[in-house]
C-alpha cells in the first residue's frame, strides 16, 4: 500500500511528452516550436525517443502533402495507436498537415487517438496535454535540428494557385512575421549556438506583401544579416513568379547571406506551366535563370521538378530533359506527380502511367547526376569554408555555402585531427569529387 507521501507525489508527477516530427522542414520548425511551449510549461519533452515509457503522451506531427508522405503519416499513427491499446504510451495526439486536410476521416478510422488538431491550433494542443500557450516564449524553440542550424520559418500557408498543390489546403493563407518577431528569434537562436539560418515558407518571395504592402525580403535579409553570431544564411523554397531580384542585392552586399538559391521550377514546356497555374512561361524562367547568373555569378542554383503531369507528352518530357541538359543546375530534386484530392489537377485525368513517370523521373536523375560530376570536379585543388554537421567514424562530414543539410552535396575530411569539432567552421581544401560528394583536407 503506498504512503500518503507517495500517492502525493503520483498524483502531481507530469507526463513525458514524446514528439515525432514527420514531413518536410516546416514541420521540423512546428515541432520545434511546440517543444519550446511544452519546455515552458516545466514539462518534460523529448523528440522521437527510442525508450517509449508508458506515461508518454506522444504527439505525431504529420504530413499530408504526397501519398508516400501520407501513408507514412497513416502508418506511424497506428504503430503508436497500438502502442496505446497495449498499454505502452498513455496519449496519442495527432496534429500537422494530414490532420488538418483529413481529420473527419481520421477519427472515424482510428477512434482510440486522443485528440486531432490541425496546422494552427497549437494553443488548443497545449491545453489537451494541461499545458498553456505561452506568449512571451514567442520565438523560442528547443531545436531537433544540431544547435548550429536552424530553420527558419519566415511565414505560413501560401496564395499561390498552382494546380498539383495542396498546401493552401492544409496551411491556409500566406501570413508573414513581422521583420521584428524574426530577428528576435535569430537574437535568440544565435545566442545558444546557431550559426546558420535556413530561410523557409512554402513561398519565401511573398514574404511581406501581407503586412508591408510589398515584397521586403530583401530589407529582411539585411536585417538578419545583422544579428551578432549568424555566419550563414540560406534561403529555400523561392517562387520564379514575381521573383524580387532586390534580393541579390543583399546577396552581394553581405558575406554572410549565402550564394545559394532554391527556386522550384517544376516544369518547363508551356503547355505544362499554363496547366499547373505556375504564372510564368518557358522563356520567363529561361530569362529569370540568366539574369539571377548574371546578378550572383557564383551562385549555387537548386530546382525541383515534377514528372508525369497530367497531359504530360513525351515531347513535354524531352523538352524539359533538354533544358535540365542545357541549363546545368547545381542541384536537382525530381518528383512523380502525386495526383491530390480537391486540387485543381485533380480534376484532370492522371493518364501517364506510374512507370512512366519513373523512368521519367530516372532519365532527369542521371542527367543531372553527370552535371554534378562535372561541376563538382571543377572544384579539386580549391579551398572552402565548411560547416561542420557529423562525424562519422574517421570522418567528418560538413557543407559549403553552397549546400543545404540533407539534399545537397556534403564535404568529407579526415576527423583525426583536433582542429575542428561539430558546428565549427574550416577551411578545407578538395583533393578529388564524385557525383554527389567532396573529399578534402583541413588547411586551417
Amino acid at each position: 500500500m503506498k504512503t500518503k507521501k507517495a500517492q502525493i507525489s503520483s498524483a502531481i508527477q507530469k507526463p513525458r511528452v514524446n514528439v515525432v516530427t514527420l514531413g518536410c522542414s516546416k514541420n521540423i520548425h512546428d515541432s520545434e516550436v511546440l517543444m519550446g511551449q511544452l519546455k515552458g510549461n516545466q514539462l518534460e519533452v523529448v523528440h522521437e525517443a527510442s525508450n517509449i515509457q508508458s506515461s508518454d503522451i506522444v504527439v505525431i506531427n504529420t504530413c499530408g502533402f504526397i501519398d508516400n508522405a501520407k501513408q507514412e503519416s497513416i502508418d506511424t499513427i497506428l504503430q503508436f495507436s497500438e502502442l496505446k491499446d497495449q498499454g505502452k504510451v498513455n496519449k496519442v495526439i495527432v496534429t500537422g498537415c494530414l490532420s488538418e486536410r483529413y481529420k473527419p476521416e481520421l477519427q472515424s478510422e482510428i477512434p482510440n487517438v486522443d485528440a486531432f488538431f490541425g496546422t494552427n491550433d497549437l494553443p488548443e494542443l497545449l491545453s489537451s496535454i494541461g499545458a498553456d500557450y505561452r506568449h512571451e516564449l514567442l520565438g523560442e524553440r528547443l531545436l531537433t535540428t544540431p544547435s548550429h542550424y536552424s530553420y527558419f520559418k519566415i511565414a505560413e500557408g501560401c496564395n499561390r494557385p498552382c494546380s498539383f498543390c495542396a498546401i493552401p489546403l492544409m496551411r491556409g493563407k500566406h501570413v508573414s512575421k513581422s521583420i521584428d518577431d524574426l530577428v528576435k528569434e535569430a537574437k535568440f537562436l544565435a545566442s545558444n549556438g546557431t550559426k546558420e539560418l535556413i530561410l523557409i515558407a512554402q513561398d519565401l518571395t511573398y514574404y511581406g506583401l501581407d503586412i508591408y504592402g510589398k515584397r521586403n525580403l530583401s530589407d529582411l535579409m539585411r536585417h538578419l544579416s545583422d544579428v551578432d553570431g549568424i555566419e550563414w544564411i540560406r534561403l529555400q523554397y523561392a517562387y520564379p513568379s514575381g521573383f524580387p531580384m532586390d534580393i541579390l542585392d543583399a546577396m552581394n552586399e553581405r558575406s554572410n547571406i549565402c550564394n545559394y538559391l532554391d527556386m522550384p521550377l517544376q516544369h518547363i514546356s508551356d503547355h505544362m506551366l499554363t496547366s499547373m497555374r505556375r504564372g510564368t512561361n518557358k522563356q520567363k524562367q529561361i530569362d529569370l535563370v540568366n539574369k539571377i547568373r548574371d546578378k550572383v555569378p557564383d551562385i549555387a542554383l537548386r530546382t525541383t521538378l515534377i514528372c508525369g503531369y497530367p497531359g504530360e507528352t513525351e515531347d513535354d518530357f524531352q523538352e524539359m530533359l533538354e533544358w535540365v541538359e542545357d541549363t546545368r543546375f547545381d542541384r536537382l530534386g525530381c518528383f512523380t506527380y502525386s495526383h491530390e484530392e480537391k486540387t485543381h489537377a485533380y480534376s484532370l485525368e492522371d493518364d501517364v502511367p506510374e512507370e512512366v513517370k519513373q523512368e521519367r523521373v530516372d532519365q532527369i536523375m542521371e542527367v543531372q547526376q553527370e552535371i554534378s560530376y562535372d561541376i563538382n570536379q571543377t572544384k579539386v585543388g580549391k579551398e572552402f569554408k565548411v560547416l561542420v554537421d557529423r562525424v562519422d567514424g574517421d570522418f567528418f562530414i560538413g557543407r559549403t555555402e553552397y549546400d543545404s543539410p540533407e539534399v545537397d552535396n556534403e564535404v568529407v575530411f579526415d576527423a583525426k585531427t583536433n582542429y575542428a569539432r561539430i558546428g565549427d567552421f574550416v577551411q578545407v581544401k578538395v583533393d578529388r569529387a564524385e557525383d554527389f560528394d567532396l573529399y578534402g583536407s583541413i588547411v586551417r
